[in-house]
C-alpha cells in the first residue's frame, strides 16, 4: 500500500483534547485492521474552514471528510485508506474561498515529513537565493514584493534586511518571533505546528540577505507541539545540507537554535524578548539604537514574526511582482487572521489585503452563531480598536485599520454581537494589559491600573460623567509616554469604544443600565408578581437569602441582600423573574 497521510483537526469546543482522543482511535483501528504500516497519522491546528466535528483528510488524494463520528473511522480506513474509494455521504464541501500564501501547505502535508515539504515545493526559494541571487538582489525582491511585518505595526521588511545588512558587527543573528500571546490568537502556533520547514526557510533567506550566520526561534513554553515539530525541522533540514557549514555545497553557513518564552506578554517587544533571550527579565528599553544596530549580545538583529517569515520563501520562489499583485496600496499580499467570538466558522483565515471587514464576517465567517446582528469587530488582539458594524465595509489594510482607531497586530479578530457590551470588553482587554505590564514605566502601570479602576465603577453602578473625559486623557498620556508598544496600545480599545459607543457609556453612568446584562452591578432583578406560580424554587435556590416570603402571599426580591449571581431567573420555569 502506499505512504499516506491522514491529518485530524477537531474544529469544535475541546479541540486540543478531541483531536488527541481521535488520534487514539484511528491509531488503534488502523493497527487492528492491519493497515499502519505506511500510514503518517497526525493532528493540526489548521485544516480550513469546515462545520463543527471532526474534520479528516487523507494525503496525497486530498480527500477531506466532515462531521466524523467514531464508528466512521472502520468505513474510512477499509474504504478509502486501503481502497481509494470516497464516501459521499461523509464528503466535505470545499472550504470558504481564501489566499492561502503563509498557510499554503497547513493541512495539506505532513508537518513531520520534509519530504512533504520538499515534494510541495519548499527549499526552491532558498536554491535560488543560493545560485541565483545575490543578497542584495534577495532584498530587492523582498522590497518589489511589499512584505511589511505581520506581528505589529507594519514595518517593511525589506526596509529591517537593508539597515542590518549595512550594520556592523562580527556576527549578525535573525530571530523568529513566535511568542504568540494575544487572547484569541492562534496564527503563529498554527503554522509552527502545520508547516515549520515554511518559517525556517524564510529564516535561512534572511540569514543569507543581510549576513547572519545564527537563527535563533524564540517560542512560548506553551507551545510544546510547535516547539516540538520545530525541533523535528532543524534536525531534517540539517539531515538534508540545509543547514549548518556550506549549504548545499555553497558558500554560505548558517544554524539554528531554540529558545522558550516563559509567558510574558510584553516579551513579544522586540527589546523585552531580546533581554529574555540573553537571559534577563524581560524588560523593554528605550531605542534607539534599535535592534539592527544594537541587538543580541550588541550584534546587529532582525527580528521577524512567524507569518512574515512564511511569506519570504514563495516570494523568493516566484519574485516578489507576484506577491505584490495580491492586496491593495501599501498593503500587499494577504494576512491570516484567527475568526472568533460570536461567528458561526470560527478559525484561521488568510484573504488578501484590502478584503472588506463584512466579507470575512459573513462569506468566511459565515455571520454570528446567534443570528443576531454584529454589534462590532475588534481587531488587533488587546492592544487593538473595536470597529462597529458601520464600518464593516472597510477594506482591510494597516492604514485603514488605523484610521478607524484600530491595528492590524498579529491578526486577532473577534466578533461581537448585540449581546456584548463594550465597557465589559474594555475591562476583559485592560485587565490583560495590566497584568501583563512589565511595570517599568509610570504610564503604563499606573495609567493602566487608574482607567481599569474608573471601568469598574462604571460597570457597577457608580460612574460618573466625568469618568468618561478623564479615560481620555490618561489613554491619550498613556499612548504618547509609555515606553513600550505594549502601553502605548493598551488604550485603544477605551478610545475606539468612547469614539462610536459613547452613549453605551452614557447609559451605564447616567441610566444605571447596561442593556446587555453583562455589567451585573448594573443588573436589578424583580419578581413578576402576574407570572409567578409561587412555586417557592428561587427562594429555596437563592444563595443570599435575598427572597423573601411564603406561598401564600407571594415572593419579593431583597435588593439590599441580592448579590445579582441570576440563579433565581435560571431556576424559574416560567419565566416569572424579570432582569432590567
Amino acid at each position: 500500500m502506499p505512504d499516506k497521510t491522514i491529518l485530524l483537526k477537531y474544529t469544535s469546543q475541546d479541540a486540543p483534547a478531541r483531536t488527541k482522543e481521535f488520534l487514539g482511535l484511528f491509531t488503534a483501528a488502523l493497527r487492528e485492521l492491519d493497515a499502519l504500516e505506511g500510514v503518517n497519522i497526525t493532528g493540526v491546528e489548521d485544516i480550513g474552514l469546515y462545520d463543527d466535528g471532526l474534520v479528516v483528510r487523507i494525503l496525497p488524494e486530498g480527500i477531506t471528510y466532515r462531521n466524523v463520528q467514531e464508528g466512521d473511522i472502520r468505513r474510512i480506513i477499509e474504504l478509502t485508506v486501503k481502497k481509494g474509494q470516497i464516501i459521499k455521504e461523509l464528503l466535505a464541501k470545499p472550504a470558504a474561498k481564501e489566499t492561502r500564501v503563509a498557510l499554503r501547505n497547513c493541512g495539506a502535508i505532513d508537518p513531520d515529513r520534509i519530504e512533504d515539504y520538499i515534494a510541495a515545493g519548499g527549499y526552491a526559494g532558498l536554491k535560488r537565493a543560493l545560485f541565483e541571487l545575490k543578497p542584495d538582489d534577495i532584498i530587492a525582491e523582498v522590497m518589489k514584493a511589499g512584505l511589511r511585518g505581520r506581528g505589529g505595526g507594519g514595518f517593511p521588511t525589506a526596509n529591517k534586511w537593508q539597515l542590518a545588512r549595512k550594520a556592523q558587527g562580527a556576527r549578525k543573528f535573525i530571530i523568529c518571533n513566535a511568542d504568540e500571546g494575544d487572547p484569541g490568537a492562534y496564527m503563529d502556533r498554527s503554522i509552527l505546528e502545520g508547516d515549520p520547514h515554511s518559517v525556517l526557510e524564510g529564516m535561512i533567506i534572511a540569514g543569507l540577505a543581510f549576513g547572519a550566520s545564527q537563527g535563533i526561534f524564540y517560542v512560548r513554553a506553551e507551545y510544546p507541539l510547535a516547539v516540538e515539530r520545530v525541533e523535528k525541522a532543524i534536525a531534517a533540514a540539517r539531515e538534508y545540507g540545509l543547514l549548518g557549514e556550506r549549504i548545499l555545497g555553497g558558500a554560505f553557513s548558517f544554524d539554528v537554535d531554540i529558545r522558550l518564552g516563559a509567558g510574558a506578554f510584553v516579551c513579544g517587544e522586540e527589546t523585552a524578548l531580546l533581554a529574555s533571550v540573553e537571559g534577563r527579565r524581560g524588560y523593554p528599553r528605550p531605542r534607539p539604537p534599535y535592534p539592527t544596530d544594537h541587538g543580541l549580545w550588541g550584534y546587529p538583529t532582525v527580528i521577524n514574526n512567524v507569518e512574515t517569515l512564511a511569506n519570504v520563501p514563495p516570494i523568493i520562489a516566484k519574485g516578489g511582482g507576484w506577491f505584490a499583485s495580491m492586496g491593495s496600496g501599501k498593503s500587499t499580499g494577504t494576512k491570516v487572521f484567527a475568526l472568533t467570538g460570536k461567528v458561526r466558522n470560527s478559525g484561521l483565515v488568510e484573504v488578501e489585503m484590502g478584503v472588506p471587514i463584512r466579507d470575512i464576517v459573513y462569506s468566511l465567517g459565515g455571520g454570528t452563531l446567534s443570528g443576531k446582528a454584529v454589534k462590532a469587530v475588534q481587531t488587533g488582539g488587546p492592544s487593538g480598536g473595536v470597529i462597529p458594524k458601520e464600518h464593516l465595509d472597510t477594506p482591510i489594510t494597516y492604514e485603514n485599520l488605523a484610521q478607524l482607531g484600530s491595528i492590524m497586530g498579529s491578526g486577532g479578530m473577534i466578533v461581537l454581537d448585540e449581546d456584548d457590551c463594550v465597557v465589559d470588553i474594555c475591562k476583559f482587554y485592560l485587565k490583560f494589559c495590566v497584568d501583563e505590564s512589565c511595570g517599568k514605566c509610570a504610564p503604563c502601570r499606573i495609567g493602566g491600573f487608574q482607567m481599569l479602576e474608573i471601568l469598574e465603577r462604571i460597570s457597577e453602578g457608580k460612574g460618573v460623567p466625568e469618568d468618561l473625559p478623564k479615560l481620555h486623557e490618561i489613554a491619550t498620556a498613556m499612548q504618547k509616554a509609555s515606553l513600550c508598544g505594549l502601553g502605548q496600545s493598551a488604550p485603544n480599545p477605551v478610545l475606539s469604544t468612547l469614539r462610536y459607543f459613547e452613549d453605551e457609556y452614557k447609559e451605564h453612568i447616567v441610566s444605571r443600565r447596561c442593556l446587555t446584562g453583562k455589567c451585573k452591578g448594573l443588573l436589578v432583578y424583580a419578581i413578576n408578581q402576574e407570572k409567578c406560580k409561587r412555586c417557592k424554587m428561587c427562594q429555596n435556590n437563592c444563595p443570599a437569602g435575598a427572597i423573601p416570603g411564603d406561598r401564600e402571599k407571594g415572593f419579593v426580591i431583597d435588593a439590599s441582600k441580592c448579590i445579582k449571581c441570576g440563579r433565581c431567573a435560571e431556576v424559574c420555569k416560567f419565566g416569572a423573574v424579570d432582569r432590567r
